[in-house]
């Protein structure tokens, strides 16, 4: 089943008198459990793509569907309860709590989401464990490499057991190893999970570990990545 489509997706900028076609009559489809990139110069609209996947934004035509649901048709609250129940998100600069510690960032989601405690203890422990932090549960942000703050953020994406990942520039802020280290962490958790992971990335490391590439340019997709898609 496809976990997202946008069919015929226009996001246009405004700001004064200039108009920016951020994305421009943009068609695609991402099922279930792909680990997809989304590779093209500065300006081509990976970004926009990410933010309306994720239910940030809205376009000004076509449509969003997330599991087969229109995501225009949803008022506000509705799109946030999906987007804290089906949807991950990884960030360029991690974007963790500085106050709390490592546990207490990936159990956020479960708590906001109203998880009983026992059961939010299982799924922080089994998520640290996945990404080699669980003997760094309680220390807080500034106490943690940028590859275990990063592998943190992981975690947290993955806590609600999420249909999809969204990931901006992951690997970034990230040296080769500890880059590469993250990507292979995503894509076995995908193998174990099916969740699907989305990135938008200019590194050549994060597109080598892609089973499929999106090639995008000025607002339009180059090449959508399906006959590569295995």
């Amino acid at each position: 089943m496809e976990a997202i489509q946008l069919e015929n997706v226009t996001k246009i900028y405004t700001v004064g008198e200039v108009e920016t076609r951020a994305l421009d009559n943009v068609s695609l489809s991402i099922a279930e459990g792909e680990f997809t990139a989304l590779v093209g110069p500065s300006g081509s609209g990976k970004t926009t793509m990410l933010q309306l996947m994720g239910c940030l934004d809205q376009p000004n035509s076509g449509v969003v569907k997330i599991k087969g649901q229109n995501v225009g048709r949803l008022n506000a609250n509705q799109r946030a309860d999906l987007r804290r129940d089906m949807i991950g998100f990884i960030f360029q600069f991690f974007a963790l709590v500085p106050v709390l510690s490592a546990y207490e960032n990936v159990e956020l989601p479960l708590l906001l989401s109203g998880v009983e405690a026992k059961e939010r203890r299982g799924r922080v422990m089994e998520l640290l464990n996945a990404v080699d932090l669980a003997d760094r549960a309680h220390h807080r942000p500034d106490q943690l490499s940028g590859g275990e703050q990063q592998r943190v953020a992981i975690a947290r994406a993955l806590a609600p057991h999420p249909l999809l990942v969204l990931a901006d520039e992951p690997t970034a802020n990230l040296d080769t190893a500890n880059g590469k280290q993250a990507m292979g962490i995503m894509q076995r958790l995908n193998e174990e999970t099916g969740t699907a992971f989305i990135f938008a990335t200019h590194d050549p490391r994060v597109v080598a570990f892609a089973r499929r590439v999106v090639k995008m340019r000025d607002g339009r997709l180059v090449d959508d990545g399906s006959e590569n898609n295995n």
